[in-house]
């Protein structure tokens, strides 16, 4: 027993530890924002100011910039939920040639390098005669974010009973009643789960 709280308590502290390391620089940097001081890296801060905040939100360009943001990442989230899901209905229940290889191409946008995936998005709108906008942005974005929303909706599909699908069809309800009153509320949090991931790592790469 002794043995057991030895190792509880050094996970807890591995845990808490990895969190400061991936957390603490970012505090740092936000600490960053109050400063009085007109230098980026004084450290200590020189005092406490929200001068800042009012001069970024006072230029046009910045809120420009920060509603094509929002604008972009509720788009590829849409497309996101609606592809990611649909393939993850498709793949989750059947076995078939080819399977891996499809499994594959949509995780593959978030394995790689955002450069690689941007210049092979590009060459490929460029050899489609595509002029890059708004609707490329958000179509680059809904690629990776695609792959969240999918393992997200994969991994509760597959903890989902099928006896409970039957059950439903049993009943007489069609496809859609189905996915409605049975499907969609067990996989209601993977989708809330995905749709958050997806807007803010869409968010953050615009």
């Amino acid at each position: 027993m002794h043995s057991d709280q030895q190792s509880s308590w050094f996970l807890r502290c591995a845990a808490w530890s990895g969190l400061g390391f991936l957390h603490l620089p970012i505090l740092v940097v936000a600490l960053y924002a109050f400063n009085t001081e007109t230098s980026a890296f004084s450290f200590p801060l020189k005092g406490f100011t929200l001068h800042w905040f009012s001069d970024a939100f006072a230029r046009d360009d910045m809120l420009t910039s920060a509603w094509l943001s929002i604008k972009v990442a509720t788009l590829a989230t849409l497309l996101a939920l609606i592809l990611g899901t649909l393939a993850a209905a498709a793949l989750y229940r059947r076995n078939f040639f080819g399977k891996e290889s499809i499994t594959l191409v949509l995780i593959l946008p978030i394995a790689l390098p955002g450069i690689i995936t941007g210049i092979a998005l590009l060459s490929a709108f460029k050899i489609a005669n595509v002029a890059p906008g708004f609707w490329t942005i958000a179509i680059g974005h809904a690629t990776f974010c695609v792959v969240i929303v999918y393992n997200n909706v994969v991994a509760r599909l597959r903890r989902t009973s099928l006896s409970l699908i039957e059950a439903s069809m049993d009943l007489g309800a069609d496809g859609w009643q189905t996915f409605r009153h049975v499907v969609l509320p067990q996989i209601a949090t993977a989708l809330l789960a995905g749709a958050i991931l997806s807007f803010a790592l869409s968010f953050l790469s615009t």
